[in-house]
């Protein structure tokens, strides 16, 4: 990857001085994953982006209004079902979908610029796996460390890790796990320097595993509980180390990326969790809602401290994090602020809808879509909260929409059920 290594690091220090009339804070700040690479402000090169919390480069000007007629630079047809966010990595937009009736999983590739198909790859021909109506065959995000693209399908019983070539040619497959499907697949791979992390979290019984990025060999695995889970494996530099965390299935985990090995564990997590850890420098960030509901916030010191907790239900949208201060939409259509050290509610609003789309932050501005497609833009400030925008696209949205270089890629399903059509925006500033 190209080096930015500067603009990387805004990404991950955000603001620590903040205008507008939101006071200024002490609080931690997480560092950099050492994961070897770096990236430029104008990729989103893997689920949750370049800092994997949800947050974008701030030095851009995304859009906080837009509809079908305004600001729309491209919009592209997305033959199939998926709900995985799109990958951007230097000219190419690339993405997961699946065909319900052949069973079919594949990885398409748009150029960035026009939105033009270049090419698209039939990973697997049939067996793909899916049983809730809120998931599909293709819910994961791929990820691109600039020579190969990465993504897990749920398969004919098994889950299988494929890495492609930029031009859409399988390298390798291998299988990580037998796979027993109870809600759906969703998690995405996690790459950290020459690895490629996937979990397989399920009730027969998963593992998480760690394969050479070149060839697919397993480098590492450990065996999982067999629980049903959804999560994404998240890497996060905190305590003074990198850690690999992986919440659910009534634990919260913390792997060394490299090995696999234990740092600590301690139970806390609900069974069921879907979100993406996220971090303040010192604490870690949990929320599910089954057969529980919970949010708490662990020491990843290896202390195991449990510094607080609440029974908020924050089970499927992902938090972010700006200034000391958590953000999140509930599933049930609640925005809600609370100070990330004390786990206190700084204020709640009801926007409307159920939410499923994880939250993106961009600058001050945080994006949140319901599936009913509309996005509510509003602003990171503790004080109270601040509509910056409101705006509606498409019939249906599950998937987490990706900010980069001032456009927003927004995958949407345009119409129901009996004439489906999935299609990606990609928004700008209207001229």
């Amino acid at each position: 990857m190209i080096s930015f290594r500067l603009a990387f690091l805004v990404i991950l220090l955000g603001f620590t001085h903040c205008t507008g009339g939101i006071a200024e804070t002490n609080a931690a700040e997480p560092e950099r994953v050492q994961d070897g690479f770096t990236v430029k402000p104008t990729d989103w090169p893997w689920w949750r982006g370049p800092a994997r919390n949800g947050t974008a480069y701030s030095e851009q000007t995304p859009p906080v209004q837009w509809s079908e007629s305004s600001g729309v630079i491209w919009k592209a047809p997305i033959e199939g079902r998926g709900y995985g966010s799109p990958t951007i990595f230097g000219d190419r937009v690339i993405l997961a979908t699946s065909n319900e009736q052949l069973g079919s999983q594949s990885l398409v590739c748009l150029d960035r610029a026009t939105g033009k198909r270049q090419w698209q790859t039939i990973v697997h021909e049939s067996g793909g796996m899916m049983k809730n109506a809120k998931s599909t065959a293709a819910s994961g995000t791929p990820a691109c460390d600039g020579t190969r693209v990465y993504i897990a399908f749920p398969n004919s019983d098994q889950l299988v890790t494929t890495a492609l070539d930029l031009d859409g040619k399988i390298v390798w497959q291998q299988s990580v796990s037998t796979y027993v499907e109870h809600q759906g697949y969703g998690a995405s791979p996690a790459l950290y320097q020459n690895l490629v992390i996937v979990s397989a979290d399920n009730k027969g019984g998963g593992a998480i595993a760690a394969l050479d990025s070149a060839t697919g060999k397993v480098v590492w695995t450990r065996e999982r509980p067999a629980k049903p889970n959804y999560c994404s494996p998240t890497l996060v530099r905190v305590g003074g180390q990198d850690q690999l965390i992986l919440i659910g299935c009534d634990l919260v985990t913390s792997y060394n990326p490299l090995t696999g090995e234990t740092l600590w564990e301690v139970e806390g997590a609900t069974t069921e969790c879907v979100t993406s850890t996220i971090t303040n420098g010192e604490l870690i960030y949990t929320s599910g809602g089954y057969p529980r509901n919970h949010m708490s916030a662990f020491r990843a010191d290896g202390s195991k401290q449990l510094v607080w907790e609440n029974g908020t239900r924050l089970y499927v949208p992902s938090m972010v994090i700006h200034d000391g201060y958590l953000y999140g939409a509930l599933d049930e259509g609640i925005a809600m602020c609370w100070d990330a050290a004390t786990g206190e509610e700084q204020w709640k609003k009801r926007l409307g809808g159920t939410f499923s789309s994880s939250l993106v932050l961009s600058g001050k501005a945080i994006y949140a879509t319901n599936e009913e497609g509309n996005t509510f833009v509003f602003a990171a400030d503790p004080a109270a909260y601040r509509q910056l925008g409101k705006n509606k696209l498409g019939h249906e949205v599950f998937a987490t929409p990706v900010i980069c270089d001032g456009r927003i890629y927004h995958r949407v399903t345009e119409s129901g059920s009996d004439d489906r059509q999935e299609m990606l925006y990609c928004l700008g500033q209207p001229e």
